[in-house]
């Protein structure tokens, strides 16, 4: 028998393979998520991924992140941010619904994860919205991106009987330090910045959660891109119905404005993501991660100097802080 070590790297060799969603289907749901934690999502492509980032992936995951930024810029600026979220939404479906017919349909065992995944999707965008009407960009969109990373480590440890590495429980430390600094620098400030660290905490969990439900469900789904163009569709469908239902009638027709930066905001979301997921099988995924994480400096630069936001100079250490938790978290794995 195998020592554990070199039993997790062969487990993680098969993962990292086309053929490894069939040797996932022989392991149970809490040692599913202990591989995918511990492995990352699955390569599509053939062979095994190479311990560096190719020039190609590094400047897409880049810009990843820096669309990503931009749409939640777009999504706090606008007034109504309930009807730019259903235009976002209804954009989303459009385009999943052209897109179904170029992409096989996702195998029946990743049906659970995907449905979980868009519920929990849902939230996500809902939560973003109150955290929104009640903070910054620059102040919100930082703890969102660090909370997710922390919650996964800590399910990994309580739940799943992880070790992280010491740079691993370094990142927690960092990420928990720059939550705290928050909370206390917002202490004494108004009740709607700490409804913003509460709905931006929770933003953050909810994120946490799709991630590892998107990392088992697209290892079972057999097709990366079905099951992105099919979790795409069942979020926006919900995300409609939610919108549509909590959006008050006295609001009136969407303005002109807030249809084209829902539709510019769910070109970039569905592009954003799509090539998160085509970046996670051509390099490995701590790194494409910590890349990814860049979104904070991007979120942070365009609520600084594009929509006027004041951060101050405690707030500002506190959000690198995050920044630099969370890549020595995901280095760490």
């Amino acid at each position: 028998m195998q020592p554990p070590r070199l039993l997790s790297a062969s487990f993680c060799q098969i993962g990292r393979r086309a053929g490894g969603r069939d040797a996932l289907r022989t392991l149970g749901a809490r040692q599913a998520i202990s591989l995918w934690v511990r492995c990352g999502a699955p390569a599509t492509g053939d062979g095994e991924r190479g311990s560096d980032v190719p020039t190609e992936v590094f400047i897409v995951v880049l810009g990843s992140a820096l669309v990503h930024a931009m749409w939640n810029a777009l999504i706090k600026a606008d007034g109504d941010r309930l009807a730019l979220i259903k235009v976002f939404a209804v954009t989303h479906i459009v385009m999943s619904v052209f897109l179904l017919p170029f992409f096989a349909t996702p195998a029946v065992e990743s049906w659970p994860y995907l449905i979980a995944s868009s519920i929990f999707s849902t939230g996500y965008m809902l939560l973003l919205n109150r955290a929104y009407q009640a903070g910054d960009l620059a102040f919100v969109y930082p703890l969102a991106r660090g909370v997710a990373p922390l919650v996964v480590a800590i399910v990994s440890i309580v739940f799943l009987g992880q070790h992280l590495s010491y740079a691993g429980q370094l990142g927690i430390l960092f990420i928990a330090l720059s939550i705290t600094s928050l909370a206390m620098t917002r202490r004494s400030s108004e009740s709607s910045d700490l409804r913003a660290l509460s709905f931006a905490f929770a933003t953050g969990c909810f994120t946490a959660a799709y991630t590892i439900l998107d990392g088992l469900g697209a290892r079972l789904a057999g097709t990366v891109h079905g099951y992105t163009v099919w979790v795409c569709l069942l979020t926006a469908l919900l995300t409609v119905g939610c919108a549509q239902w909590l959006r008050p009638p006295s609001k009136g027709a969407i303005s002109v404005q807030s249809r084209r930066a829902g539709i510019a905001s769910g070109v970039m979301s569905y592009g954003s993501y799509w090539l998160i997921i085509w970046a996670f099988t051509q390099a490995p995924i701590a790194l494409v991660s910590a890349l990814r994480e860049t979104g904070i400096v991007f979120a942070v630069i365009i609520g600084i100097v594009i929509l006027k936001e004041r951060v101050k100079v405690a707030e500002f250490m506190s959000i690198m802080t995050t920044m630099i938790g969370t890549g020595l978290l995901k280095f760490s794995r």
